[in-house]
């Protein structure tokens, strides 16, 4: 469990959309504050593309992994970067995530430490058609 966590993070660090695609399921859930849930691989990654451009820096550090059963875990992250031109971004980061029979992601759901940012930008953040358009 460890291991999938820590390599799907991997992809996420490198921004690699397509490995990112192979990780969900058809039907999957991703919560990311503070937009709503999305649902789907396509709109999961629309969501993926949006964030990546909205932060032209943005990393993330696994620091603990704590496997909940054979398909959930908990993941911490720190992650740090810039949003937009010159605003600095730092957080730290729950995950919860939960895997389906076949490995893919069904259920994924960040919970930020600090939410300040997000609620000074969140304009920054595509609208729900933009990323329908995306699909």
């Amino acid at each position: 469990m460890e291991a999938r966590c820590r390599a799907f993070m991997e992809d996420v660090e490198r921004r690699d959309l397509t490995a990112l695609q192979g990780w969900f399921s058809a039907e999957a859930e991703m919560w990311i504050p503070p937009r709503p849930a999305v649902h789907g691989a396509r709109r999961v990654v629309a969501l993926l593309r949006a964030i990546f451009r909205l932060y032209p820096e943005i990393h993330w550090k696994v620091t603990a992994v704590h496997p909940i059963d054979a398909h959930r875990c908990i993941y911490f992250t720190d992650s740090w970067g810039t949003i937009g031109r010159d605003t600095p971004y730092s957080n730290k980061i729950a995950t919860v995530v939960r895997f389906d029979a076949d490995g893919r992601i069904a259920f994924l759901s960040d919970y930020f430490k600090d939410t300040t940012i997000f609620a000074a930008g969140r304009s920054r953040f595509a609208p729900a058609e933009e990323l329908a358009a995306e699909d």
